[in-house]
Formats: C-alpha cells, structure tokens, sequence
C-alpha cells in the first residue's frame, strides 16, 4: 500500500515514476503499473543472477526515462534462501546500492520497535536504511514512543505513523492480492490510498531519500528492441484466467520476430492463426465454469496440439491442458491433451523456487539443462500418474510429481514452473523457431 502511495504522489506531481517488484511476484507489479503508470519489472537475484538483476534495472530506467525509480521488496528485508541474506530484499539493495526505506509493523509493541530496527541496521548484508515508517499505529501515544526511541537508538528518521484501516485493505485470495482487473474501482483505491500515505506521511523527506541513491554509471547493454522482422504469431492467452507473465517474457519473444496475438481464453470461441501457443499462468479455476463450457476453444488447443504446434505452458495454463480437475467438490472437464486429473487442495501443494534439471533431450530443453523457477499452486495430479515423458528431474520444490516436471508431449511442454527469461535467456530464441519451423512445415518438429 505505502509502495501505491508513494508512486501515485510523485506521478500526480507530473514526475516519470517507475518500479521494480523484488521477488516472482505477477499481482503486485499489475497495481505498481497503474500507480504509476509505467510497466513495473521484477528483480529476482535468486531466480535471475546479480549480473540479470543490475542489467534489467539499468536498461529499464534507460528505456523508460523515468525521474524516480522505486523498488519494492518482499518478505522481510533480511529474508531469502541463501543463510548469507545474498538473495534477500537487503542483498538487492546492497547490490543496486539504494537507500533503504523500512516498513515496521507497530502492533503489539512499544519503545522495544526500535530493537527490530536496530537488527534490520545491523544484519549483514548491512543496508543503509534512511527512513522508517510505522505502520498499523494504534494511537497517537504509541506511535510517539516508538518514533522517539527509533530516532534515538537506531538514529534513523520516521517519516510516517500510519493508523489501521479497513478501507485500505485489498481482498486476497488463495494466490494472493485480487489482480487490477478483477477490483472494481481500483483507480480510485490507488488515489485514497495515495491520500491516506500523503496525510501520514513526510512527504518531501521521503522524495529526498530518492537523490540518495549511489550514481551508477549506465553500461552499454543490449535492448530489447521489438523486431520488424515479424517471423511468426504466437498465441497468448491473456485474460481474468491467465494473467501471470513477465514483461521480460513477452518483449524477449517479440525481439526474436514473434508477433504476440491476444487470445480471451473465456470470449474466443476457436483460435486464430496462429504458429504457436503461450498458456500463462493465472487463475483459471476462477473460471473452470466457463472455461470447461467453451468447448470450441478446447477442441481447437487439443486439435492443434495433435498436428504438431509448439505449445509452451506453465501452472495455469498446464491445468487447462489436462482432462480435468476437482475444484470445490465439482469436477470439470478440460482440454485433455494430457491424461491428467487436477484435485485442489485447501494448502498449496507447491510454493516456492524450484530447481530442475533436465533429463532428457526435447525441442524445448536440452539434456542436464541446469534451470531456476517459482511454483504456487494448489492444484495436484490424482495418482496414479500416467504419462510417458518429463523434461526435468525437480532437485527443489515439487513440481508435478514431487520428482519430475515438464510434461512433454508432440511440440508442447506443460509444467507447474513460472520461467523468467533471464534465468533461461535461450527460451525465447528456441520459441520463436519452433513457430517458425511449424509454420514453414506445419508438422511435428524434431530434435
């Protein structure tokens, strides 16, 4: 909300105002883009790699030309994977080299606030942390105690005291926040929350903290400049059911010659023409009614998969590729290019990074192909499984089996893995052939 906040301010102030999302994060980004008004991009250290990390927040502040630059991160500053903190919301910063502004939850706590303080200060890495804001303040006593006791301990500023309030809240569900689209009204939740930050807030001290960044020397990088060499059309189901890309994702295919085609997964009836498909993640079992109603669609995906298009999947549209799945005690039938049946649990059966290794050779991945990714889902395979091919051996997190991911079958890969090209910067090259080779021979493609 803060992060909401402080992006409307400075855009209302007639300012180009971009961001960054730390972590594999889809939803939050959706709400940083209408505050702002500039795409947001995530920045993933664990997931991308330092060297990824520094090179897309250099290009994107290049490319966007944008005043103010914020980073939002995750979890708790000090939290990630790696025991050193390397990957953590603290070891971005250190790496950017940004000043710190810390969001502390005040409840049930009075002048020991400024002991948390004093150990997000003190915990390597060691951050340069200019500011705190105290949120969820109970009343204006509490709130002065622990400002005094921060200031005078960590010596470090409060620029806000924040009070509880409901109207302020977003739904959320079992994935996370309700996405821009599905809330109605959300410009105007973004503008009351902006009001509420402003009127709690020091506003011209937290814009100051902006100029306290390092200067960093912009490198020569290469951009992702869109092809007009348009090679082949990929499909893209984009919608309130799949929503989950990177923008990364979409812009590297589009700089190797893929013309992206918008698909409504719940309004279109057949596919157009297209040479490949791209099923994102998202919230399809949302939409499992109207989803398993439109038959149309799910004859034209399983026919065009038969004939050899290359299709590539992940968690969302993986589910819509299989033969059914259990939501809610009601059982809907799907597009069944894969054998399997979905049950949705009430806790999810996979969260987190995933590490994969690749097993086999295919069109998609060669063999001990090394790979980074994020999974969260709900959703399970029915045992017994039955199917013939995995790309990957999962040596982190779940997948589909718990031990293997990647369902391969024809042209098309299927998984629970949310890919960030960074991690994989091959994909997007190996993508746009594969619609090219098929749209040249129409047929089954080899290795």
């Amino acid at each position: 909300m803060i992060s909401l906040g402080i992006l409307r301010y400075l855009s209302n102030q007639g300012f180009a105002v971009s961001s960054f999302k730390k972590g594999p994060d889809y939803i939050d980004p959706m709400w940083h883009k209408v505050a702002s008004g500039h795409e947001c991009y995530n920045l993933d250290p664990y997931l991308m790699g330092d060297k990824a990390c520094l090179n897309s927040f250099q290009r994107h502040i290049l490319e966007d030309e944008t005043t103010f630059v914020l980073v939002e991160g995750n979890h708790g500053l000090h939290d990630g994977v790696a025991l050193d903190g390397s990957d953590s919301s603290a070891g971005l910063a250190k790496l950017l080299d940004l000043p710190v502004l810390l969001v502390v939850d005040s409840r049930k706590t009075s002048r020991g606030v400024a002991a948390l303080v004093m150990g997000m200060q003190a915990l390597s890495p060691v951050v340069n942390v200019q500011g705190v804001i105290l949120n969820h303040v109970k009343n204006a006593r509490q709130g002065e105690k622990q400002k005094k006791a921060i200031e005078h301990y960590c010596k470090v500023p409060v620029l806000g005291l924040i009070p509880f309030d409901s109207e302020l809240i977003l739904p959320e569900r079992h994935l996370g926040l309700t996405t821009v689209d599905e809330t109605v009204g959300a410009e105007s939740f973004i503008q009351r929350v902006a009001d509420k930050v402003i009127s709690c807030c020091d506003m011209p001290a937290i814009q100051k903290l902006f100029y306290n960044a390092s200067y960093m020397e912009p490198e020569s990088l290469p951009q992702n400049v869109v092809s007009q060499n348009k090679r082949a059309r990929i499909g893209v189901f984009r919608d309130a059911a799949f929503c989950f890309y990177y923008p990364e994702n979409l812009s590297a295919l589009q700089s190797h010659g893929a013309e992206l085609v918008f698909i409504n997964s719940l309004e279109s009836s057949s596919l157009p023409e297209v040479d490949a498909l791209y099923l994102g993640g998202g919230f399809p079992e949302s939409f499992f009614v109207r989803l398993s109603a439109n038959i149309g669609l799910l004859y034209d995906v399983r026919a065009k998969v038969e004939s050899g298009m290359p299709l590539y999947a992940e968690c969302g549209g993986f589910i819509y590729l299989c033969k059914s799945a259990n939501y809610s005690g009601i059982t809907y039938s799907l597009a069944g290019v894969l054998p399997f049946d979905l049950q949705f649990d009430h806790k999810p059966a996979g969260h987190g990074y995933l590490d994969l290794r690749s097993s086999v050779d295919s069109v998609w991945f060669p063999q001990n192909t090394l790979l980074k990714a994020h999974e969260f889902h709900y959703s399970s395979v029915i045992s017994p499984v039955e199917h013939g091919s995995y790309q990957f051996d999962v040596l982190r997190g779940t997948g589909i089996t718990g031990t293997r991911d990647g369902a391969l079958y024809r042209n098309l890969f299927a998984s629970f893995a949310h890919l960030h090209v960074a991690s994989y910067p091959q994909w997007a090259k190996r993508f746009v052939e594969l619609a090219m080779a098929f749209k040249q021979c129409g047929c089954r493609l080899e290795l």
